[in-house]
């Protein structure tokens, strides 16, 4: 989230009036990888697969399946091309998946209580 984006507003009751803000947890980003992902890509207009793979240390196939999993999501959007004769995979945060990743920061500092 950059400092002119708004802050995401807090929980809105359920159907039996709970608030606490753990129910705007995204349940896709609760994973540890995806959310390490979704976070690198949220400051960058795109990131090449390798580049990601190696800033958030895991292996190209466990990248690979979360990547999968945030783009049927429509979270991220992975464009294929090529780098002279090398193939080349780019990732990048769509603005769904950016909503999500400050929706769900917000409501880990607010659990934190850091939403001040």
């Amino acid at each position: 989230m950059t400092p002119a984006e708004p802050a995401p507003a807090p929980a809105a009751p359920d159907a039996a009036g709970l608030t606490h803000p753990r129910r705007d947890l995204d349940e896709l980003l609760t994973h540890a990888v995806r959310f390490s992902v979704v976070a690198a890509l949220s400051g960058v207009l795109k990131a090449e697969f390798g580049a990601v793979r190696d800033s958030v240390e895991v292996t190209t196939p466990m990248l690979s399946k979360q990547v999968a999993l945030l783009e049927k999501a429509g979270y991220v959007e992975v464009e294929k091309g090529r780098v002279g004769r090398r193939p080349c995979t780019w990732i990048s945060l769509s603005p769904e998946g950016s909503a999500a990743y400050a929706r769900h920061v917000a409501a880990l500092r607010a659990i934190a209580g850091l939403d001040h």
